[in-house]
Protein backbone atom coordinates (compact mmCIF):
# COMPACT_ATOMS: atom_id res chain seq x y z
CA UNK A 1 0.00 0.00 0.00
CA UNK A 2 1.26 3.48 -0.85
CA UNK A 3 1.98 5.94 1.96
CA UNK A 4 0.92 9.58 1.64
CA UNK A 5 3.60 11.99 2.80
CA UNK A 6 1.92 13.72 5.75
CA UNK A 7 -0.38 12.30 8.41
CA UNK A 8 -2.47 9.84 6.43
CA UNK A 9 -3.01 6.89 8.69
CA UNK A 10 -6.69 7.00 9.59
CA UNK A 11 -9.08 4.22 10.39
CA UNK A 12 -11.60 3.22 7.69
CA UNK A 13 -14.09 0.38 7.73
CA UNK A 14 -13.05 -2.84 5.94
CA UNK A 15 -9.68 -1.40 4.95
CA UNK A 16 -7.51 1.63 5.49
CA UNK A 17 -8.10 3.51 2.23
CA UNK A 18 -5.32 6.00 3.04
CA UNK A 19 -2.62 5.69 0.39
CA UNK A 20 -4.69 3.33 -1.78
CA UNK A 21 -5.27 3.55 -5.51
CA UNK A 22 -8.82 3.41 -6.88
CA UNK A 23 -8.39 1.66 -10.22
CA UNK A 24 -11.29 -0.78 -10.62
CA UNK A 25 -14.66 -1.49 -9.04
CA UNK A 26 -13.69 -5.16 -9.09
CA UNK A 27 -11.32 -4.36 -6.22
CA UNK A 28 -14.12 -3.13 -3.94
CA UNK A 29 -16.25 -5.23 -1.61
CA UNK A 30 -19.89 -4.43 -0.97
CA UNK A 31 -19.01 -3.11 2.49
CA UNK A 32 -16.38 -0.79 1.02
CA UNK A 33 -18.78 0.47 -1.65
CA UNK A 34 -21.46 1.18 0.95
CA UNK A 35 -18.91 2.96 3.13
CA UNK A 36 -17.78 5.17 0.22
CA UNK A 37 -21.41 6.01 -0.63
CA UNK A 38 -22.19 6.92 2.98
CA UNK A 39 -19.15 9.21 3.08
CA UNK A 40 -20.23 10.80 -0.21
CA UNK A 41 -23.65 11.60 1.27
CA UNK A 42 -21.91 13.48 4.07
CA UNK A 43 -20.18 15.68 1.47
CA UNK A 44 -23.38 16.52 -0.46
CA UNK A 45 -23.97 19.85 1.38
CA UNK A 46 -20.42 20.96 0.49
CA UNK A 47 -20.82 19.85 -3.13
CA UNK A 48 -24.13 21.73 -3.33
CA UNK A 49 -22.52 24.94 -1.96
CA UNK A 50 -24.62 24.82 1.22
CA UNK A 51 -21.56 24.76 3.48
CA UNK A 52 -17.80 25.08 3.21
CA UNK A 53 -15.02 22.80 4.39
CA UNK A 54 -11.26 23.35 4.51
CA UNK A 55 -10.32 19.69 4.69
CA UNK A 56 -7.62 19.76 1.96
CA UNK A 57 -5.58 22.81 2.94
CA UNK A 58 -2.04 22.34 1.63
CA UNK A 59 -3.02 19.36 -0.58
CA UNK A 60 -2.39 19.32 -4.36
CA UNK A 61 -4.31 17.23 -6.90
CA UNK A 62 -2.62 16.46 -10.23
CA UNK A 63 -5.37 16.10 -12.84
CA UNK A 64 -3.78 14.24 -15.77
CA UNK A 65 -6.42 14.10 -18.51
CA UNK A 66 -4.89 12.77 -21.70
CA UNK A 67 -8.32 12.10 -23.23
CA UNK A 68 -11.24 14.59 -23.58
CA UNK A 69 -13.35 15.09 -20.45
CA UNK A 70 -15.75 17.67 -19.09
CA UNK A 71 -17.69 16.25 -16.13
CA UNK A 72 -15.01 13.96 -14.71
CA UNK A 73 -12.19 16.52 -14.85
CA UNK A 74 -14.28 19.43 -13.63
CA UNK A 75 -15.86 17.44 -10.81
CA UNK A 76 -12.45 16.23 -9.57
CA UNK A 77 -11.13 19.78 -9.69
CA UNK A 78 -14.25 21.22 -8.08
CA UNK A 79 -14.12 18.56 -5.36
CA UNK A 80 -10.54 19.46 -4.46
CA UNK A 81 -11.06 23.23 -4.67
CA UNK A 82 -14.24 23.20 -2.57
CA UNK A 83 -12.35 21.22 0.07
CA UNK A 84 -9.65 23.90 0.21
CA UNK A 85 -6.96 22.19 -1.88
CA UNK A 86 -5.21 23.11 -5.12
CA UNK A 87 -5.09 21.57 -8.61
CA UNK A 88 -2.38 21.09 -11.24
CA UNK A 89 -3.55 20.28 -14.78
CA UNK A 90 -2.22 18.36 -17.74
CA UNK A 91 -4.82 18.29 -20.52
CA UNK A 92 -4.21 16.33 -23.73
CA UNK A 93 -1.38 14.06 -24.81
CA UNK A 94 0.17 16.87 -26.88
CA UNK A 95 0.71 18.92 -23.72
CA UNK A 96 2.71 16.33 -21.81
CA UNK A 97 6.07 14.61 -21.94
CA UNK A 98 4.26 11.41 -22.93
CA UNK A 99 4.26 13.02 -26.39
CA UNK A 100 8.07 12.92 -26.24
CA UNK A 101 8.11 9.25 -25.35
CA UNK A 102 8.16 9.37 -21.56
CA UNK A 103 6.63 6.24 -20.07
CA UNK A 104 3.59 6.52 -17.85
CA UNK A 105 5.57 4.74 -15.15
CA UNK A 106 8.14 7.56 -15.21
CA UNK A 107 5.36 10.16 -15.33
CA UNK A 108 3.99 8.65 -12.13
CA UNK A 109 7.37 8.88 -10.43
CA UNK A 110 7.81 12.48 -11.58
CA UNK A 111 4.35 13.71 -10.52
CA UNK A 112 4.94 12.09 -7.12
CA UNK A 113 7.23 15.02 -6.35
CA UNK A 114 4.70 17.69 -7.31
CA UNK A 115 1.35 16.53 -5.97
CA UNK A 116 -0.29 14.50 -3.21
CA UNK A 117 -2.87 12.60 -5.29
CA UNK A 118 -3.46 11.93 -9.00
CA UNK A 119 -6.67 11.68 -11.00
CA UNK A 120 -5.97 10.36 -14.49
CA UNK A 121 -7.74 9.65 -17.76
CA UNK A 122 -6.04 8.05 -20.76
CA UNK A 123 -7.23 6.44 -24.03
CA UNK A 124 -5.38 3.14 -23.48
CA UNK A 125 -6.67 0.24 -21.37
CA UNK A 126 -4.33 -0.39 -18.43
CA UNK A 127 -2.65 3.02 -18.71
CA UNK A 128 -3.71 4.24 -15.27
CA UNK A 129 -2.34 1.08 -13.66
CA UNK A 130 1.01 1.65 -15.42
CA UNK A 131 1.23 5.19 -14.02
CA UNK A 132 0.12 4.02 -10.58
CA UNK A 133 2.94 1.45 -10.55
CA UNK A 134 5.41 4.32 -10.76
CA UNK A 135 3.68 6.76 -8.43
CA UNK A 136 4.15 6.71 -4.66
CA UNK A 137 0.97 8.72 -4.08
CA UNK A 138 -2.67 7.59 -4.52
CA UNK A 139 -3.94 7.34 -8.09
CA UNK A 140 -7.63 7.44 -9.03
CA UNK A 141 -8.75 6.09 -12.39
CA UNK A 142 -10.81 8.65 -14.31
CA UNK A 143 -11.21 6.33 -17.30
CA UNK A 144 -8.76 4.16 -19.25
CA UNK A 145 -9.90 3.66 -22.84
CA UNK A 146 -12.59 0.99 -23.12
CA UNK A 147 -11.49 -0.47 -19.80
CA UNK A 148 -13.01 1.00 -16.64
CA UNK A 149 -14.30 4.19 -15.03
CA UNK A 150 -14.71 3.32 -11.33
CA UNK A 151 -15.56 6.78 -10.02
CA UNK A 152 -18.41 7.06 -12.54
CA UNK A 153 -19.78 3.70 -11.39
CA UNK A 154 -19.61 4.82 -7.77
CA UNK A 155 -21.46 8.07 -8.47
CA UNK A 156 -24.01 6.04 -10.46
CA UNK A 157 -24.54 3.83 -7.41
CA UNK A 158 -24.86 6.93 -5.24
CA UNK A 159 -27.50 8.28 -7.63
CA UNK A 160 -29.47 5.02 -7.53
CA UNK A 161 -29.37 5.08 -3.75
CA UNK A 162 -30.56 8.70 -3.59
CA UNK A 163 -33.21 8.36 -6.31
CA UNK A 164 -34.55 4.90 -5.46
CA UNK A 165 -33.82 4.61 -1.75
CA UNK A 166 -31.39 1.73 -2.23
CA UNK A 167 -29.86 -0.63 -4.78
CA UNK A 168 -30.90 -4.14 -3.70
CA UNK A 169 -33.95 -5.44 -5.56
CA UNK A 170 -33.64 -3.13 -8.56
CA UNK A 171 -34.05 -4.19 -12.18
CA UNK A 172 -31.49 -2.14 -14.07
CA UNK A 173 -31.35 -1.81 -17.85
CA UNK A 174 -27.92 -0.94 -19.28
CA UNK A 175 -28.51 0.45 -22.76
CA UNK A 176 -26.35 1.34 -25.77
CA UNK A 177 -22.70 0.67 -26.56
CA UNK A 178 -22.02 -1.99 -23.96
CA UNK A 179 -18.92 -3.21 -25.79
CA UNK A 180 -16.92 0.01 -25.64
CA UNK A 181 -18.61 1.75 -22.71
CA UNK A 182 -16.16 1.72 -19.79
CA UNK A 183 -18.85 3.22 -17.54
CA UNK A 184 -21.01 0.16 -18.16
CA UNK A 185 -18.15 -2.24 -17.45
CA UNK A 186 -17.34 -0.64 -14.09
CA UNK A 187 -21.01 -0.34 -13.17
CA UNK A 188 -21.67 -4.01 -13.98
CA UNK A 189 -18.75 -5.06 -11.76
CA UNK A 190 -20.03 -2.83 -8.95
CA UNK A 191 -23.65 -3.97 -9.22
CA UNK A 192 -22.52 -7.59 -8.97
CA UNK A 193 -21.98 -6.88 -5.25
CA UNK A 194 -25.73 -6.23 -4.81
CA UNK A 195 -28.95 -8.19 -5.26
CA UNK A 196 -30.05 -6.82 -8.62
CA UNK A 197 -31.19 -8.02 -12.02
CA UNK A 198 -29.54 -6.62 -15.13
CA UNK A 199 -31.07 -6.17 -18.57
CA UNK A 200 -28.33 -5.69 -21.17
CA UNK A 201 -29.79 -3.77 -24.12
CA UNK A 202 -27.55 -3.39 -27.18
CA UNK A 203 -27.12 -4.33 -30.83
CA UNK A 204 -25.36 -7.68 -31.13
CA UNK A 205 -22.26 -5.93 -32.47
CA UNK A 206 -22.01 -3.83 -29.32
CA UNK A 207 -22.80 -6.38 -26.64
CA UNK A 208 -21.10 -6.63 -23.26
CA UNK A 209 -17.62 -8.21 -23.52
CA UNK A 210 -17.42 -11.87 -22.57
CA UNK A 211 -15.13 -11.18 -19.62
CA UNK A 212 -17.78 -8.91 -18.09
CA UNK A 213 -20.50 -11.56 -18.58
CA UNK A 214 -18.21 -14.19 -17.08
CA UNK A 215 -17.69 -11.96 -14.04
CA UNK A 216 -21.47 -11.56 -13.66
CA UNK A 217 -21.98 -15.33 -13.99
CA UNK A 218 -19.30 -15.98 -11.39
CA UNK A 219 -20.92 -13.42 -9.05
CA UNK A 220 -24.32 -15.06 -9.40
CA UNK A 221 -26.03 -11.96 -10.81
CA UNK A 222 -29.03 -12.63 -13.02
CA UNK A 223 -28.98 -10.89 -16.39
CA UNK A 224 -30.61 -11.10 -19.78
CA UNK A 225 -29.61 -9.71 -23.16
CA UNK A 226 -32.02 -8.06 -25.58
CA UNK A 227 -32.08 -5.66 -28.53
CA UNK A 228 -35.42 -4.15 -27.48
CA UNK A 229 -35.35 -0.94 -25.45
CA UNK A 230 -39.15 -0.96 -25.42
CA UNK A 231 -39.30 -4.35 -23.71
CA UNK A 232 -36.71 -3.27 -21.13
CA UNK A 233 -38.64 -0.11 -20.31
CA UNK A 234 -41.70 -2.14 -19.40
CA UNK A 235 -39.95 -3.83 -16.47
CA UNK A 236 -36.90 -1.75 -15.49
CA UNK A 237 -36.65 0.34 -12.33
CA UNK A 238 -33.57 2.15 -13.67
CA UNK A 239 -32.68 2.77 -17.32
CA UNK A 240 -29.00 3.61 -17.79
CA UNK A 241 -28.61 5.05 -21.29
CA UNK A 242 -25.20 5.39 -22.95
CA UNK A 243 -24.06 6.88 -26.23
CA UNK A 244 -22.73 4.91 -29.17
CA UNK A 245 -19.04 5.77 -28.95
CA UNK A 246 -17.95 7.19 -32.28
CA UNK A 247 -14.30 7.43 -31.27
CA UNK A 248 -14.10 3.64 -30.75
CA UNK A 249 -15.23 2.74 -34.29
CA UNK A 250 -12.68 1.85 -36.97
CA UNK A 251 -15.40 2.02 -39.65
CA UNK A 252 -17.28 5.38 -39.77
CA UNK A 253 -20.07 3.80 -41.82
CA UNK A 254 -20.73 1.26 -39.05
CA UNK A 255 -21.06 4.09 -36.55
CA UNK A 256 -23.50 5.96 -38.77
CA UNK A 257 -25.60 2.81 -39.07
CA UNK A 258 -25.77 2.24 -35.32
CA UNK A 259 -25.64 5.72 -33.78
CA UNK A 260 -29.43 6.18 -33.50
CA UNK A 261 -30.35 2.58 -32.73
CA UNK A 262 -31.77 3.56 -29.31
CA UNK A 263 -33.49 6.87 -28.70
CA UNK A 264 -35.42 7.47 -25.48
CA UNK A 265 -38.12 10.13 -25.60
CA UNK A 266 -41.25 11.03 -23.70
CA UNK A 267 -43.50 9.25 -26.21
CA UNK A 268 -41.69 5.93 -25.64
CA UNK A 269 -41.87 6.37 -21.86
CA UNK A 270 -45.62 6.99 -22.10
CA UNK A 271 -46.14 4.11 -24.53
CA UNK A 272 -44.47 1.62 -22.17
CA UNK A 273 -45.90 3.16 -18.99
CA UNK A 274 -42.36 3.34 -17.63
CA UNK A 275 -41.70 5.12 -14.35
CA UNK A 276 -38.04 4.12 -14.41
CA UNK A 277 -35.33 6.44 -13.16
CA UNK A 278 -33.45 7.54 -16.28
CA UNK A 279 -29.68 7.89 -15.96
CA UNK A 280 -26.83 8.64 -18.37
CA UNK A 281 -23.08 9.15 -17.73
CA UNK A 282 -23.14 11.97 -20.34
CA UNK A 283 -22.44 13.41 -22.81
CA UNK A 284 -25.60 12.47 -24.66
CA UNK A 285 -25.50 12.71 -28.46
CA UNK A 286 -29.13 12.09 -29.35
CA UNK A 287 -30.00 8.94 -27.40
CA UNK A 288 -32.10 10.90 -24.86
CA UNK A 289 -34.46 13.47 -26.35
CA UNK A 290 -34.59 16.92 -24.73
CA UNK A 291 -38.31 16.44 -24.07
CA UNK A 292 -37.27 14.04 -21.28
CA UNK A 293 -35.40 16.68 -19.28
CA UNK A 294 -38.27 18.04 -17.18
CA UNK A 295 -39.57 14.63 -16.12
CA UNK A 296 -39.22 14.03 -12.38
CA UNK A 297 -37.55 10.67 -13.02
CA UNK A 298 -34.95 12.12 -15.44
CA UNK A 299 -31.95 11.97 -13.11
CA UNK A 300 -28.96 12.39 -15.44
CA UNK A 301 -28.12 16.01 -14.56
CA UNK A 302 -28.52 15.32 -10.83
CA UNK A 303 -26.34 12.26 -11.43
CA UNK A 304 -23.56 14.45 -12.87
CA UNK A 305 -23.72 16.78 -9.85
CA UNK A 306 -23.45 13.80 -7.49
CA UNK A 307 -19.99 13.21 -8.93
CA UNK A 308 -18.58 16.12 -6.94
CA UNK A 309 -19.58 14.67 -3.56
CA UNK A 310 -18.48 11.18 -4.56
CA UNK A 311 -15.05 12.40 -5.63
CA UNK A 312 -14.75 14.49 -2.47
CA UNK A 313 -15.28 11.30 -0.50
CA UNK A 314 -12.66 9.38 -2.48
CA UNK A 315 -10.09 12.16 -2.16
CA UNK A 316 -10.69 12.32 1.58
CA UNK A 317 -10.39 8.56 1.96
CA UNK A 318 -7.23 7.99 -0.09
CA UNK A 319 -5.57 10.99 1.59
CA UNK A 320 -6.61 9.90 5.06
CA UNK A 321 -8.36 13.18 5.78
Amino acid sequence: MKVYKAQVLTYCLMRNFAGSDILSTKDLTREEIEFILSRAEEFLPVARKQKTLNLMEGVVLAALFYEPSTRTRLSFETAMLRLGGKVLNVIGLDNSSVKKGETLYDTGKMVDGYADVIAMRHPAVGSVKELADGAGIPVINGGDGTGEHPTQALLDALTMKLERGGIDGLKIALVGDLKNGRTVHSLAFLLSRFKVQLILVSPKQLGVPEEVKEFLHFSGIGFEETESLEDALKVADVVYMTRIQKERFADPAEYERLKDVFVLDRALMEKTGSKATVMHPLPRVGEINNDMDDLANAAYFRQAQNGIALRMALLALVLGR
